[in-house]
């Protein structure tokens, strides 16, 4: 795994611009190198931040949104357009202000969707439209440049929550059903699949996500806390506002300015 950085910046809005000025960068970068982009897209609160300063941001200008891919960490599992889900905000905060091809935008299967109301189907044809775009060598999903993750307060990353069956799990997406914090049936990426991105992003603000930094930062194994297990093959960064670096242990002070 590789080592990871962290960024403390006062407040969210602050955390959001400097999100969005990254994830810029990381796209204007992939596409000097290889012509095109791949991103894993999460959701909350700061996630609809940063997307819309990056929306906004002159620097979108540089970037040619046609050859970028879009993918999701994780999905609430209800119907197509629910406020509720990833999907919807991302549109609504992104995706609809940019030239993006909607060919190249895979949202996860709402439960309307082809597979009805079976999670598992749903999981099961979302891993099959990541193998389909996988590159030569690598049969489960395509190259990822970075997957960004949203960290919740009992230290869940994507749908994979504290002690719940997909924290042991290899298969690339699975169905997550009885998930703590409401709906309790999602879609969500596994650790394998996270972790094959060059870069993974943890993303927090506010002080109700203190702790869980602090705990997954620590040293705190996989099933306690998720998001201390994600790690990308580059680069892992800790984007923090100052609120949720509150409670970081003391190697980490220096950062709180």
């Amino acid at each position: 795994m590789t080592a990871a950085s962290v960024a403390v910046h006062p407040d969210a809005e602050v955390l959001a611009q400097s999100v969005a000025a990254r994830l810029a960068t990381t796209i204007i970068d992939a596409q000097a190198e290889r012509g095109e982009a791949s991103i894993v897209l999460t959701g909350g609160r700061i996630a609809a931040r940063f997307h819309s300063a990056l929306a906004a941001s002159p620097v979108r200008h540089a970037i040619d949104w046609s050859r970028v891919d879009f993918w999701w960490g994780d999905e609430r599992f209800l119907p197509a357009g629910d406020p509720d889900r990833n999907e919807t905000q991302a549109r609504e905060s992104l995706l609809a202000k940019l030239p993006v091809d909607p060919a190249r935008v895979h949202p996860m299967p709402a439960s309307d969707g082809p597979d009805g109301d079976d999670p598992e189907a749903a999981a099961a044809r979302y891993a099959a439209e990541l193998a389909a775009a996988s590159r030569p060598g690598h049969q489960q999903h395509p190259h990822f440049d970075v997957v960004m993750l949203g960290v919740g307060e009992d230290a869940h990353v994507a749908s994979v929550f504290p002690e719940q069956p997909a924290v042991y799990e290899n298969r690339p997406v699975v169905a997550v059903r009885g998930a703590p914090k409401p709906p309790p049936r999602r879609i969500t990426l596994t650790f394998p699949t996270i972790n094959s991105a060059d870069e993974v992003w943890l993303i927090a603000s506010g002080g109700g996500k203190a702790d869980a930094v602090a705990l997954a930062m620590s040293g705190a194994g996989p099933k306690q806390a998720p998001a201390a297990a994600v790690a990308g093959a580059t680069n892992t960064r800790w984007l923090l506002d100052k609120d949720a670096a509150a409670a970081l242990p003391s190697k980490f002070r220096s950062l709180l300015r």
